[in-house]
């Protein structure tokens, strides 16, 4: 590893296959985590920085509590121009952020932290990362759960499935994969499996 490089994990996976909870996972493994969703859900909480801006662009969404999503969503779902819009506000305002939480865990002493991406082979956000790992079940396990979800029915878990890559090809485009259908122990340990691999890699590289 470079001086003052960190390797980035590119962390990812489509609804329903426990991307979340994995992310957890490195986290107890002392691996840091950078949330994107979480980055933009803060921009546009009370008082978060992307608030006015995003009144601006879209006005009536901003509420007592920040943006409203929902109103906001429903000005940009299906609408290519008005989602461009809004990325050209949060998607620089995020990698400020996300540069920043590097930069502080390398000053912090780590050697690894991982980007938690729902879209990543999507956005293009796996050239940014070192190693990409993506977090999978069987389809009929994937349904299971994410039809299990309060207000979800099969259509919109259907259109949600449509703006996603198909898991076959994030599959095939990974470093690594976590199968988490198996138990929460099995993830676990194939969590710490990909650590050590990945710091045997460094030492391997001779880059440290």
């Amino acid at each position: 590893m470079t001086k003052n490089k960190i390797i980035v994990i590119g962390l990812t996976g489509s609804i329903g296959m426990g991307k979340s909870e994995t992310a957890k996972m490195f986290q107890r493994a002392d691996v840091p985590v950078f949330d994107s969703d979480g980055a933009v859900h803060g921009l546009m909480a009370k008082d978060g920085p992307a608030v006015d801006r995003v009144e601006a662009a879209f006005p009536g969404v901003k509420g007592v509590d920040g943006i409203d999503r929902k109103v906001l969503g429903a000005k940009v779902f299906g609408d290519g121009a008005a989602l461009k819009k809004l990325e050209a506000i949060l998607h620089p305002m995020v990698s400020e952020q996300r540069q920043e939480f590097f930069e502080q865990m390398v000053l912090n002493g780590h050697d690894m932290v991982v980007m938690d991406v729902p879209l990543l082979f999507e956005t293009g956000g796996e050239q940014r990362c070192d190693y990409t790992v993506v977090v999978s079940a069987p389809g009929a396990v994937q349904r299971e759960r994410v039809l299990a979800r309060p207000h979800m029915s099969p259509q919109k878990f259907e259109d949600i499935l449509t703006k996603q890559m198909p898991d076959s090809e994030k599959r095939q485009q990974a470093d690594f994969i976590v199968q988490s259908d198996q138990g929460i122990a099995y993830a676990e340990q194939q969590v710490g499996q990909i650590i050590a691999t990945i710091r045997k890699n460094i030492k391997t590289d001779g880059t440290e």
